[in-house]
């Protein structure tokens, strides 16, 4: 790529445009870099020139590094970045950078290694790298605390949000905000400073203050980043660099950021979050569905419920500009889904998170309708009815006769066989399953199930669909519980035989919370509902296998009228109006004979151990559905358990945690489990293969 990096001088003004789409990334094997560094040291040895300006061709400055060479050897005798600020530190005359788009990490710290920076209205500035559990790694720690003070430098590197181009202007990132067209007034910019005589400003000569005493403030904030990052180690490592920069020379504060850098880069927490990273690009990737697909057009959309779940898919949509018609059988109901979706737009308005003016622009994208006909129109229309499965082929039926050519007619089922559902319509092809997670306004996941007959182009335009509501979406196959369900079923299931052996509910809860979970799964039950899943085991009672194990343990609880925090008490009890889970005896008790009835003897059990058995058998069946075809790739599950489930995104997902151990490692503790435990331990043939193997889910 010869023009990688194109240097012309226009007036006085010596003008380095970076050319590498579409976000301009600091390409080291592409010479992007040795391109600035050649553009900067012809520039400063000419004469004529009296200012640089960096600038981004297209709409970017620079989006940072180019993730394409993360973990590639290095390229001898090209740049780096570290090169480019180490020659930018030299040069003795004005250098501007024009800011547009998302300048992030890399791309910052390149903007910051000049003297002075404008930007356009947009733009989305920050260091987020680490949310990839490393930090920045060419004098970002170093350089912006010296620019915009310690303490809003501390938050923006440990939390990695970005900034707006005002706030950057606010806090002294960008010295001035310029309209128009961006290039020709940068160059304007560009040619004031040099005809007002400003100095050279480096960012390396200022010096990082801290109001008042340095120590107490870095002291208070290592207890809180402790506090709010709890497992991830980057944060505290940031903190670190940054009272660096307060404290050490700037040469010695670089260094000590670059081998804090190194350290990070090898924990296995900045693995996992990379991991995260890649496999989320990785699953709008379908093997057979290439990226060209046409899709189809998606200007308006229908839900079929005005409950809970339907409100929330409908809010989806709204949120990005799209009309809904929620279907209901009588203007109550709709009144009742309309209201609770108000209050929800109304808390957003009064944290000051959402305008008023565009609270009421959503509503007003909203109608309410109580006729299937009034559905013709629309270009996606998603069910979200009881999850029974003869409600839902009902609700297709109508949804057939009254569809238009080429609408996507989807189901949010979450266990149910999509095919089923597909086989009473005329056009199965148009059918696909849209997993939404409650909250479906919330959650980030969308699993998006693909049925033995749906058509590329309808599967293409989920997946982009996806995209534009704001959703992580993860293309699956057909089995009950798809891949998200079928796995959490054996989790909850083993927590509940944990307690029939001897545990009880708030040391299971504490040990997977301290593995990482936000909540451990009785509180997570608690939470939805205890009698969702006792109606799901009734119905499948008549089915069940009598040979294979079965913990009556929720039964009894939920026979009790103990469904959760919505009566007041599940496997806790819980004060009015407050939702923190109080052990309650009566469990224990309720627990304890249970064990007795089922012939178990109880007994002390390890954490550990909890850990172990709950994580291995969401690996076992994630293994199982690979070796199916029902998930793509493993990096597939791990996405679905980041964003649907809350694993721990610094473990980086089931399947890559289980890489972590190691397989030979979990297929070792797995065989000793099934010798003791029985059938439901049975290791997976894809994982007998790859442990014995020495290969990896991912």
């Amino acid at each position: 790529m010869p023009n990688i990096v194109e240097y012309q001088v226009q007036g006085h003004v010596g003008v380095i445009t970076l050319n590498n789409p579409p976000v301009n990334a600091l390409s080291v094997g592409k010479g992007l870099l040795q391109g600035i560094l050649d553009a900067l040291k012809e520039g400063d040895h000419d004469p004529n020139v009296r200012v640089f300006l960096l600038i981004g061709g297209g709409r970017n400055f620079s989006g940072g590094a180019d993730i394409t060479e993360f973990g590639k050897p290095p390229f001898p005798g090209m740049a780096t970045l570290r090169d480019v600020l180490t020659y930018m530190d030299t040069v003795t005359k004005p250098m501007v950078a024009a800011i547009a788009g998302p300048t992030m990490g890399g791309g910052l710290e390149l903007a910051m290694g000049t003297h002075y920076r404008c930007a356009i209205t947009g733009a989305q500035i920050g260091l987020p790298e680490v949310k990839l559990g490393i930090l920045p790694g060419a004098a970002g720690t170093q350089r912006l605390p010296r620019l915009i003070g310690v303490e809003k430098a501390v938050e923006m590197i440990t939390t990695g949000e970005p900034v707006s181009t005002e706030r950057a202007h606010e806090l002294g990132i960008v010295d001035e905000i310029v309209t128009g067209d961006l290039r020709a007034a940068a160059i304007a910019y560009a040619n004031k400073i040099s005809k007002e005589g400003r100095p050279v400003r480096r960012a390396s000569a200022l010096t990082a203050k801290v109001e008042g005493d340095a120590d107490a403030f870095f002291a208070a904030a290592r207890e809180r980043i402790t506090r709010e990052f709890r497992g991830y180690p980057a944060p505290l490592e940031c903190l670190a660099c940054v009272e660096a920069a307060v404290k050490k020379p700037f040469p010695e504060g670089i260094k000590f950021e670059r081998e804090r850098f190194e350290h990070l880069v090898r924990t296995t927490e900045s693995q996992s979050l990379r991991h995260a990273f890649f496999a989320e690009r990785a699953a709008n990737k379908i093997k057979d569905v290439p990226e060209d697909t046409p899709t189809r057009e998606i200007k308006s959309a229908a839900v079929i419920g005005a409950g809970t779940m339907g409100g929330g898919i409908a809010m989806n949509f709204v949120n990005v500009g799209i009309p809904v018609k929620v279907l209901e059988a009588s203007q109550e109901r709709l009144d009742k889904g309309f209201d609770i979706i108000r209050r929800n737009y109304a808390a957003t308005v009064a944290k000051g998170r959402l305008t008023q003016e565009a609270m009421d622009k959503r509503m007003g994208l909203l109608q309410g309708v109580q006729s299937y006909d009034d559905l013709a129109d629309a270009d996606i229309i998603i069910e979200a009815v009881f999850e029974e499965m003869d409600v839902k082929k009902e609700v297709f039926r109508k949804l057939d006769a009254v569809a238009k050519k080429g609408a996507i007619l989807a189901t949010n089922t979450s266990t149910l066989d999509i095919d089923q559902i597909a086989a009473v319509t005329s056009r199965p092809g148009d059918v696909i399953g849209l997993h939404f997670f409650s909250p479906a306004n919330v959650m980030k996941l969308l699993e998006i199930v693909r049925g033995a007959k749906t058509a590329h182009d309808v599967i293409a335009t989920s997946m982009k669909l996806s995209r534009t509501i704001k959703k992580v979406g993860v293309l699956v196959g057909v089995c009950d519980g798809f891949v998200g369900n079928r796995m959490v079923h054996a989790y909850f299931r083993e927590a509940g035989f944990l307690l029939e052996e001897g545990a009880t509910p708030q040391q299971v809860d504490k040990a997977m919370e301290a593995f990482g979970f936000a909540m451990g799964p009785f509180r997570v039950s608690d939470l939805a509902g205890l009698d969702i899943g006792w109606a799901i085991r009734k119905r499948q009672a008549a089915t069940r296998d009598p040979s294979q194990r079965y913990s009556k343990i929720g039964d009894l609880i939920c026979e009790r009228g103990r469904f959760g925090q919505k009566t007041g008490a599940g496997y806790y009890k819980y004060e009015a109006g407050n939702r923190k889970p109080i052990p309650d005896p009566e469990i224990e008790a309720l627990i304890v004979q249970a064990s007795k009835d089922a012939g178990i003897e109880r007994r002390e059990i390890s954490d550990e151990e909890i850990v172990a058995r709950c994580m291995y058998q969401l690996v076992n069946v994630g293994a199982q559905l690979l070796d199916e075809g029902i998930a793509q790739r493993a990096s597939d599950i791990d996405i679905v358990y980041l964003y649907g489930y809350g694993f721990p995104r610094f473990r980086g997902g089931p399947m890559f945690y289980a890489d972590t151990v190691g397989l030979p490692k979990v297929l070792e503790t797995m065989r000793e489990y099934h010798a003791r435990l029985g059938e439901f331990w049975k290791p997976a043939a894809l994982l007998e293969k790859l442990a014995t193997e020495g290969g990896r889910f991912n």
